[in-house]
C-alpha cells in the first residue's frame, strides 16, 4: 500500500503509523539519494542513526517497498500481526534488518512451527527479542491487556491496570502511547472460539522433523466491557536525544549555508517532536519553526507591536518569579542608595507597565522620618496606534502615591532606542539637591546591535552622576560571532527556562509566557544584524564593560540574598529555583543553572572627578 510522504515542518503527521513509517522510509531514501556520494554511508541518515551505504539507498528503498507489502496485505495466513501487535523502531543497520526480516516472515518451505504451551491465566507474552533489531537500545514494546472475563472469580479491574512491561533491559523513562494509529481495534466480542492469534516462532523453535497438526497458542483477549485499546510503550529518551543531535545537526547545517541538508533536517525535527512531551517538545518546536525562518527566509510581514509584547511580559510576570526577582533585588539596592536623601529621582530603561515601582514607592512611604519627594521618569518605546501609553503609567502611579503619601512627580519620554537620549533632555537637578538612580531590566543587551551604541548610553548614564545603577540581564552567552555556538547556547538556555515554566498552575499565563519567550528564540536563531537585537552576555561580559566604562560594582549585600530567598519560598514553594550570590551580584536559576543576573553600579572615582 503506498502513502503520501508530507515533510511540511510546521504541520507533522501526529499518529503516524507503522506503515506510513516504512513509507516515509521510503520516501526519505529516494528524495536524498540524488543528494549524497556514491561511496560510503549516507551522512543524513548517519545523522539520525541509520547506517545505510550510499550505494545501497535503491536496495533498501526496494527491500522496504516489499516489507510494506508483506505487513500490510497478509490478512489471513497468520502473519496479519506483524501490521498491528509489534512496532519495529529505528535499527541502526538498515539494509541488514530489512533483509533479516524479510527472510523470517517467507521461512522456508519444509517450516513448521513449533508453538509453546498456553500460557498460565493473566499472564503477559513476550515476543521474541531476536524479532528486534538488536544493535539498537531503543526499546518499544507491545502490551495486550489480559483477559479478565476467564476469570470468574476476579474482581473488575481497569485494563490500563493490568498490563505488564515486557521490555527486558531498558533504563529509560518510557512514554506510554494508545496505538489506535498502529494497531487494530476489535469492536465485537462474542462467547464462540476466538480465531487463534499466531506468535512470532523463534530460530531456536526451528524443527527438523516433519511434525504435522501443530495449533498455535491462542492468547486471550479483552471481554467487550473492557477497553480494548493496547499500549505502545516509545522510549522517549532515545527520541529525546535524536531530536537535540537533530537540531544541532540542521543548525550546523545552515552555518555551512547547506540549505539542502537543512531543508530536510528541518523537516525530520518537527516529526521526532512530536514523540516528546512537556516543555522539550515546545521549546524543540519553538527552534524548528526559528530555524525554518532562518532557512526559508519567511518572515512576519511587520514586527510585533509593542503593546503586544508587553502584554505577553505581563503573563510571564505572573508565571515565574524572574521578573519578580529582578523586580524585588534592584528596588532594594535603589532603596539603600537612596538612604538619608530628601529628593529622589529614578530613570528607567524599562518603563513598561511600571509594574516596579508600586512597591518602591509603598517602601519609600514607610521609612523612617518620612518619605523623600519621589521623581519619576520612564523611558520607552513609541506606541504603534500613537497612544501615550506612559502617560496613562503615570496617572496609575501617581493615584498610588497619593493614596500612600507620597509626593510625586512623573514624566513619560518616548525613544526609539535608549542610545537617541541625551543627559540634556531629562532635566536633570544638581546633585546636591536630587539623587539619581538609573534602572535597567532586560534592556542594555539590545543596544549591542548597533556598533557604539552600549558605549554612548553609558556615557550618558554617567553624565547623570547617579547615586547608583541597577541592571538585570540575562545570564547567558546569546551574542557570539560563530551562529552554531549562539545556537547551542541559546537551547540549553531556553529549554532550562521552559522546563521551569512546566510547574505553572495558570494555564493561560503559562502560554503566553512561552509565546514570550518564542519571540526571544525567534530573534536569536532567524534573525541577523540590527534586527538580532535579544544580544544576550553573561554577567562577566558585563562586568568587563562598565568597569572599562568607568564604574564600580557595588555589593548588593546578604539582607537582599535573604529577602530574594524569602521572595521565592512565596512562590509556588520555591522549588528549583535558587539565589546564588557571585561577587556582590545576585543571580537567579532553575536547579543548577543561572538564568538571570542583579547588578548594581556607581562611578567610580576617575569618572566623579572628570564629571
Amino acid at each position: 500500500m503506498k502513502r503520501e510522504h508530507h515533510s511540511h515542518p510546521h504541520h507533522p503527521n501526529p499518529n503516524p503509523s507503522v506503515a506510513s513509517t516504512s513509507n516515509d522510509k521510503a520516501g526519505k531514501a529516494a528524495m536524498w539519494e540524488e543528494s549524497q556520494h556514491d561511496d560510503g554511508m549516507d551522512e543524513l541518515l548517519a545523522v539520525l542513526g541509520y547506517k545505510v551505504k550510499s550505494s545501497s539507498m535503491a536496495d533498501v528503498a526496494q527491500k522496504i517497498e516489499q516489507l510494506e507489502e508483506f505487513m500490510g496485505t497478509v490478512q489471513q495466513d497468520g502473519l496479519s500481526h506483524l501490521a498491528s501487535d509489534t512496532v519495529h523502531y529505528n535499527p541502526s543497520d538498515l539494509s541488514n534488518w530489512l533483509g533479516s526480516m524479510i527472510s523470517e516472515i517467507t521461512p522456508p518451505p519444509n517450516f513448521e512451527p513449533v508453538m509453546a504451551p498456553p500460557p498460565p491465566l493473566g499472564s503477559s507474552v513476550m515476543m521474541n527479542d531476536s524479532f528486534l533489531a538488536p544493535a539498537e537500545s531503543s526499546t518499544i514494546t507491545s502490551i495486550d491487556f489480559a483477559d479478565q472475563s476467564m476469570n470468574t472469580k476476579s474482581k473488575s479491574v481497569s485494563p490500563r491496570t493490568q498490563f505488564e512491561d515486557c521490555s527486558s533491559s531498558s533504563n529509560y523513562e518510557l512514554k506510554a502511547i494508545p496505538g489506535k494509529a498502529i494497531f487494530s481495534q476489535q469492536t465485537q466480542f462474542d462467547s464462540s472460539p476466538r480465531e487463534p492469534k499466531r506468535l512470532k516462532p523463534s530460530p531456536d523453535f526451528y524443527s527438523t522433523t516433519s511434525s504435522s497438526s501443530l495449533q498455535p497458542v491462542s492468547l486471550p483477549l479483552p471481554t467487550a466491557a473492557e477497553s480494548t485499546r493496547p499500549v505502545v510503550v516509545v522510549d522517549s529518551q532515545e527520541n529525546g536525544v535524536r531530536l537535540v543531535h537533530g537540531l544541532m545537526a540542521c543548525a550546523e547545517a545552515v552555518q555551512q549555508n547547506n540549505l539542502n541538508l537543512a531543508k530536510a533536517l528541518v523537516t525530520q525535527i518537527s516529526y521526532l517532536a512530536i514523540s516528546q512531551a512537556g516543555a522539550m517538545r515546545k521549546v524543540a518546536t519553538f527552534f524548528a519553526e526559528a530555524l525554518a525562518q532562518r532557512i526559508f527566509r519567511v518572515y512576519p510581514a511587520a514586527p510585533i507591536d509593542h503593546s503586544y509584547s508587553e502584554m505577553l511580559q505581563m503573563h510571564f510576570y505572573e508565571t515565574c518569579p524572574y521578573l519578580k526577582f529582578a523586580h524585588f533585588t534592584a528596588n532594594q539596592a535603589i532603596l539603600e542608595g537612596f538612604q538619608g536623601k530628601k529628593r529622589v529621582h529614578v530613570i528607567d530603561f524599562s518603563m513598561n507597565q511600571g509594574m516596579q515601582w508600586p512597591a518602591l514607592m509603598q517602601a519609600l512611604a514607610l521609612r523612617p522620618g518620612g518619605p523623600p519627594v519621589f521623581r519619576l521618569t520612564g523611558i520607552g518605546p513609541p506606541a504603534a496606534d500613537n497612544s501615550d501609553h506612559l502617560q496613562e503609567v503615570g496617572w496609575k502611579l501617581a493615584q498610588l502615591a497619593e493614596t500612600i503619601h507620597v509626593e510625586f512627580e512623573y514624566r513619560g519620554f518616548v525613544a526609539n532606542s535608549l542610545a537617541d537620549l541625551d543627559a540634556s533632555m531629562l532635566e536633570l537637578r544638581p546633585s546636591e539637591v536630587e539623587s539619581v538612580a538609573v534602572n535597567s531590566v532586560f534592556e542594555l543587551h539590545k543596544l549591542l546591535a548597533r556598533p557604539g551604541a552600549i558605549e554612548k548610553v553609558l556615557s550618558v548614564v554617567k553624565q547623570m552622576k547617579p547615586e547608583i545603577v541597577t541592571v538585570v540581564e540575562q545570564e547567558a552567552n546569546h551574542n557570539g560571532p560563530v551562529f552554531l555556538n549562539r545556537f547551542n547556547e541559546s537551547l540549553h538556555y531556553y529549554s532550562t527556562l521552559f522546563d521551569s515554566l512546566e510547574g505553572s498552575v495558570n494555564s493561560q499565563d503559562k502560554m503566553m509566557s512561552e509565546v514570550y519567550l518564542g519571540k526571544q528564540i525567534f530573534n536569536v536563531v532567524a534573525c541577523e544584524g540590527v534586527e538580532r537585537v535579544e544580544r544576550h552576555e553573561t554577567l562577566a561580559q558585563w562586568r568587563t564593560r562598565f568597569d572599562k566604562s568607568g564604574f564600580t560594582p557595588v555589593h548588593l549585600g546578604s539582607n537582599a540574598f535573604k529577602q530574594a530567598s524569602m521572595l521565592l519560598a512565596l512562590f509556588a514553594g520555591g522549588d528549583g529555583y535558587r539565589v546564588e550570590e557571585n561577587d556582590g551580584c545576585l543571580m537567579l536559576g532553575w536547579h543548577t543553572r543561572p538564568l538571570i543576573a542583579t547588578s548594581a553600579w556607581k562611578l567610580g572615582a576617575q569618572a566623579v572627578m572628570t564629571h
